[in-house]
């Protein structure tokens, strides 16, 4: 068993079981989780987006260092590709990072994607959850970096940081994986190489076509959409993303890249006072953990009883359809 307290109490040992639990999806993780979710709320939580090469985990290392001289306490959840064979996270060593080991106050953990898009892991939220709750001030959100469709992120964390490389495309890999809407802040890291000034413009041109007017951001109770999106998406109002020119290996930039970051905290927090902004927060949250729910509970199903089997059966032999039987699965469900 872990204990409640122990958890409350930042004990490092329960806490790394627990995310552990959570990871196997052990059935005990929940009841912990429902238990710890009031105690959620006060910590910081930065995503740090990006593609691969533009230096996302170095930059990570450098706001470790930043926060910690700050007398904060810093936890890193690191997601990264699976291994074909053992299904663990390749990158799971985070080198980079290894001089913080024996720092009590900094925890590192790597998670494997095992498949799930968009670059978290299916259980990112439920380890972020039980990080806030057991009191880590800063919690940094490192994502896979698969360059494609990497937008998840901006619905969990407090600040989106996206990482960008001159030279890399990243450019134009910005507006066809959606990258430029889910930024609050953008990193143009390696910025000592040719063609960060023109990466910076470009961004910037970007920004100055891309978001609605003042005036059409007064009707959407305190958040800013942008154009030709299907969802909303949620950010205090008037904020407009900053560009910060860094090169993670020096520290070069990083103390203005800390400036930005704190100035958008201060802003979520001020947004977080408007209950249309709380609530849209919260209708985000409680749907990414309504369809995981729905998810489990359905493959639940398939698995007992051998269902999914049945319904092989079926279709091999001609005698229905997979919509059909997908339909039948669900009513199925619904009486359950």
């Amino acid at each position: 068993m872990i204990s409640l307290d122990a958890l409350l109490s930042r004990d490092v040992r329960a806490g790394a079981r627990l995310l552990r639990w959570i990871d196997d999806g052990n059935a005990e993780a929940r009841g912990l989780l429902k238990q710890l979710y009031p105690h959620t709320g006060k910590g910081t939580i930065i995503g740090i987006t990006g593609n691969p090469g533009a230096g996302k985990s170095t930059l990570t290392d450098q706001l470790i260092h930043r926060y910690r001289k700050q007398g904060k306490s810093v936890a890193v959840v690191a997601v990264d590709p699976s291994s074909p064979f053992s299904g663990g996270a390749l990158l799971g060593d985070r080198i980079r990072m290894q001089e913080h080991a024996v720092d009590d106050d900094v925890f590192i953990r790597s998670f494997a994607t095992r498949g799930h898009l968009g670059g978290l892991t299916n259980t990112t939220t439920d380890v972020v959850h039980a990080l806030d709750a057991m009191g880590w001030q800063i919690i940094l959100i490192e994502t896979v970096g698969v360059g494609q469709d990497e937008v998840e992120v901006q619905r969990l964390a407090h600040t989106t940081v996206v990482t960008m490389a001159p030279g890399l495309g990243d450019e134009i890999q910005a507006i066809k994986a959606g990258i430029l809407e889910i930024a609050d802040i953008f990193a143009v890291n390696k910025s000592d190489r040719e063609g960060a000034d023109r990466t910076v413009s470009e961004l910037q041109m970007m920004l100055d076509i891309g978001y609605v007017s003042p005036a059409e951001q007064a009707h959407h109770g305190g958040s800013i959409l942008l154009r030709d999106q299907r969802q909303e998406r949620v950010c205090p109002q008037g904020w407009v993303p900053h560009i910060v020119k860094t090169i993670a290996t020096t520290g070069d930039g990083v103390d203005e890249l800390m400036t930005a970051l704190a100035e958008h905290t201060q802003a979520f927090q001020n947004a977080c006072q408007d209950e249309s902004f709380g609530r849209a927060r919260q209708r985000q949250e409680f749907l990414d953990v309504f369809r995981r729910a729905l998810f489990e509970r359905g493959w639940s199903y398939l698995m007992h009883e051998d269902h999914l089997n049945q319904i092989l059966d079926q279709l091999l032999d001609g005698s229905a359809d997979p919509y059909t039987l997908a339909e039948e699965a669900v009513k199925t469900l619904y009486r359950l």
